[in-house]
């Protein structure tokens, strides 16, 4: 498979909604599976549950990950990622409200790629998400998963 596959984890409709119309508005047109927790999140990278048809490497290219997730939140979820030789350079960039520095350097300690605060100001927003996916999806050259 050769498309690149955005996932987005995120639990809040509204802030899920707000990202889906960003992501429109900025013209990504990459396959996004949505996760809606940090457990469907971890089965959908790893492989496991309703997903176990998949292999890693044909996983996300890229990853948006909300800290405050239902049943495992994300800092786990980046810590498990980050965690394994398989999925360890998948660029993940949290995307949250949280503006906690203890959540800003944890998360940098974890391996995250960028951490940014979800703007109020739809506009910005979507400046943001333009600004991520020129980056992440189209000028970085990341590696080859195994």
């Amino acid at each position: 498979m050769n498309e690149i596959e955005i996932l987005l984890v995120e639990d809040n409709p509204d802030d899920l909604e707000m990202t889906l119309h960003a992501l429109r508005e900025a013209k990504v047109t990459n396959h996004i599976h949505v996760a809606r927790d940090g457990a469907e999140a971890l089965e959908f990278i790893f492989c496991e549950g309703a997903f176990a048809a998949s292999e890693i490497k044909d996983g996300p290219k890229m990853i948006l990950l909300d800290l405050k997730l239902p049943k495992v939140d994300g800092k786990e979820v980046l810590r498990r990622i980050k965690g394994d030789p398989r999925t360890r350079k998948i660029p993940v960039i949290v995307l949250t409200s949280s503006k906690e520095q203890n959540d800003v350097v944890e998360s940098y300690d974890l391996g995250v790629n960028s951490y940014i605060v979800k703007p109020v100001n739809f506009e910005r927003f979507v400046a943001a998400v333009q600004e991520l996916q020129m980056y992440w999806l189209l000028l970085n050259q990341p590696p080859t998963l195994k």
